[in-house]
């Protein structure tokens, strides 16, 4: 098996890059294999263009005989692009996305007559089968109807030779069975309700968008050395191996320049990027070795969603063409940095004001603090579901590792904002005064734009922060689909500010109070509620979990415990409150979450407990025959006194029987718990046998492992290891 370890480095330390050439321009390419506003007016009548518009900025409902001239001219425009087949593109609630292509080609009954066909029924409705996709016991296996119906907000692309119809996905019965479909009832939620304060302030808002930009993390390695470790190609991450003796020490890695394979995939990467209107911008090296960065302008949260779930899918297959394995683990590699997804989110009106950017007049300062205190009121009270929100066997690895942030909620604002909130804290209860609203008006509020040019620092500890113009949400796995951080993020904001409209008007109506005063005095509340959340600190001392504690935050390190949140009385009555999902879809996801943590732990588990006996023991055992071999040649060389001679050769062959001793017996026991949790029934009570009476054996099978890659020939060790997996460029 040694010889596949060598076969493979040498395969990758001659790879010659795949040489690539831009075809164009960016500006000249992007979306041109999407369908949108260009194309429509291209191919589609005014009426069915006016129709897709309409759908899009106001929601109106698409009738069957404009969705059969909509199909029309989008078959002939991907005709026109070499398009052979069609597919109703969604997301399961697997965390990826599903496809089912179905051929334009047609004949009739007797084979006759061929043509391509695609109309407004393929357009608009599908029936997959929804029998094997996860569904958390809404519906029975052997009811296999589910329907994906057009998101005509996300626009149709084509990727290869298939035109991509972005959809939602749900059941017989009515209940969403994907990640789309809450998404767009929380963004439909948000909209409503900051529009109605943003009336306050300017009559002319009639939307809000929720915008988004992620940033991607993830590692590029070799091919052939990823497929030479099983538990890379299957888990998608390192099960065990010994750190290298040079790992990130140096901070050398980190914005240096970018290997030259690495380079040419990423212009790859960025021109399927760029056909696709997926608006890539920044590309750089991250901490670790290996690991990089991809990062886009902002867009609208639905379409941003989609556009990276899309990009990693386009990253592995434009990896496949460099020869590269690309890795979306939050912790492929022990001892190095993990990867995450920051999550930049805030929001936008339709008059072009980003609603969390300081402006130069204290009227809008004050719409900007409106939205600024209620995004942290609503983190304040809901910050166990936001936790609950990235909460996954892979993040876990990830969350309060030194790294990145901790699993304890929090909101970094910055010293000059903390600052701002104090004084505003101290606002008279009640009508102020013209003076003190003066003062407010012009040496608080309106000072905050020249207050923030000061203040560019941000906390790499937080993991919820804000940054001049927006909140990055920095705890967001690297694997993690997006839909479900922005679902309950723009979910317990539109609660906030629903609360906030309902507080205020009451103050006016019913105090008598001016609307800025009834503004002041609600804002005044809610910061003296919220400073529990507020923290400047180091996210990663021990001395914050002791404050938190003391605080009353939530510090939920495993999955299992977090995700109790996901199906608390709070959150029942949340979702279903927003119109955003009923009890039934709620603890859906409740026990689906639960159950993929318990499956990819049992994965883990089962992929270990082979390679430590199938690969590390045996690979010890035959070099542990060598040093028998070698002292008992040494015997017959020295007679008595090769036990002085042979000494470390002894030595060694009792370590190596003690750390395979230790592998046999740990592999056995946790075996045995994993058959005790095996046999529960309820999805909460297994997810938790799984954490803490299996999980734990993963680090001693590994220690015993590693420690025996150190003792053992290299020559003859199976597995290709951390220095070639991390440094083989």
């Amino acid at each position: 098996m040694s010889t596949l370890r060598f076969q493979a480095l040498k395969e990758a330390s001659t790879r010659k890059p795949v040489q690539f050439e831009e075809t164009d321009r960016k500006s000249i390419i992007f979306g041109s294999n999407v369908f949108n506003d260009k194309a429509m007016k291209q191919y589609l009548t005014s009426d069915a263009f006016k129709g897709v518009q309409g759908a899009v900025q106001h929601g109106t409902k698409i009738d069957r005989k404009l969705a059969d001239y909509i199909a029309m001219g989008m078959k002939e425009w991907a005709l026109s692009k070499g398009v052979t087949h069609y597919t109703h593109w969604f997301q399961p609630l697997t965390g990826t996305t599903a496809e089912k292509h179905d051929a334009f080609f047609e004949t009739s009954y007797d084979g006759s007559d061929p043509v391509e066909k695609f109309g407004g029924a393929q357009l608009v409705q599908q029936e997959p089968d929804a029998s094997s996709f996860p569904n958390g016991g809404i519906r029975n296996t052997f009811e296999a109807r589910g329907y994906t119906a057009w998101d005509p907000t996300s626009p149709a692309f084509i990727f290869g030779t298939t035109l991509c119809i972005p959809t939602v996905f749900i059941s017989y019965t009515g209940e969403a069975l994907d990640n789309k479909i809450p998404l767009l009832r929380a963004l439909s939620a948000i909209d409503d309700a900051a529009t109605d304060i943003c009336k306050y302030f300017d009559k002319n808002v009639k939307k809000v968008t929720a915008t988004l930009g992620w940033e991607q993390e993830y590692f590029l390695i070799d091919r052939s050395l990823a497929e030479s470790r099983p538990d890379l190609m299957m888990t998608g991450r390192t099960l065990l191996g010994h750190t290298s003796a040079k790992g990130q020490q140096l901070d050398d890695h980190y914005f240096g320049s970018i290997p030259t394979r690495a380079l040419l995939y990423m212009r790859d990467l960025e021109q399927e990027c760029m056909l696709l209107g997926i608006p890539v911008k920044t590309r750089h090296n991250e901490v670790a070795p290996n690991q990089f960065e991809l990062a886009p302008i902002f867009e609208e949260t639905n379409l941003a969603v989609d556009h990276n779930c899309l990009l990693m899918d386009v990253m592995q297959k434009v990896g496949e063409r460099h020869d590269f394995k690309v890795l979306f683990h939050e912790k492929p590699f022990k001892g190095v940095n993990g990867s995450g997804k920051h999550n930049n989110w805030s929001l936008a009106t339709d008059t072009g004001v980003n609603l969390l950017s300081p402006s130069k007049t204290p009227m809008s300062n004050l719409q900007f603090l409106t939205f600024f205190i209620n995004t942290i009121k609503a983190v304040n009270d809901y910050e166990e579901l936001l936790r609950a929100a990235i909460a996954t066997a892979s993040n876990d690895h990830r969350l309060g590792a030194n790294e990145a942030p901790p699993a304890i909620i929090s909101v970094f604002i910055g010293e000059q904002l903390t600052k701002v909130l104090a004084e505003l804290e101290g606002v008279t209860s009640g009508k102020l005064s013209p003076e003190e609203k003066t003062d407010l008006k012009l040496n608080v509020v309106g000072k905050i734009p020249d207050v923030l040019l000061d203040n560019t620092d941000r906390n790499r500890t937080s993991p919820f922060a804000f940054t001049g113009n927006k909140f990055e949400f920095r705890a967001v796995g690297s694997s993690a689909n997006c839909a479900n951080s922005m679902t309950t993020l723009n979910t317990i904001v539109a609660k906030q500010l629903k609360d906030f409209k309902v507080e205020v008007d009451a103050l006016i109506e019913l105090k008598d109070m001016k609307k800025d005063d009834a503004i002041f005095n609600v804002l005044r509340e809610y910061i003296k509620v919220s400073k529990k959340i507020l923290f400047e600190g180091d996210g990663y001392s021990e001395a914050w979990e002791i404050e938190a504690g003391k605080r009353g935050l939530s510090n939920h390190k495993t999955t299992p415990e977090a995700l109790k949140a996901r199906a608390s009385k709070q959150a029942l009555d949340l979702f279903s409150e927003m119109g955003i999902m009923n009890h039934i879809e709620v603890e859906a996801r409740y026990e689906i979450e639960l159950e993929e943590y318990t499956k990819k732990i049992q994965i883990e588990g089962r992929v270990l407990g082979d390679i430590s006996k199938n690969h590390v023991i045996p690979t010890a055992i035959r070099y542990q025959n060598t040093l028998i071999e070698n002292v008992k040649g040494l015997k017959e060389i020295f007679g008595d006194d090769f036990l002085t001679t042979a000494k470390e050769q002894i030595v060694l062959i009792k370590e190596i029987s003690g750390h395979i001793e230790g592998i046999n017996s740990k592999v056995e026991a946790m075996t045995n718990e994993r058959k005790k949790a095996n046999h529960l029934t309820d999805a909460q009570e297994m997810a938790e046998a799984y954490c803490n009476k299996v999980k734990p054996y993963f680090e001693d099978i590994r220690n015993h492992c590693d420690k025996l890659e150190l003792l053992v020939d290299n020559e003859i060790w199976t597995l290709t290891k951390y220095r070639e997996l991390l440094f083989t460029k």
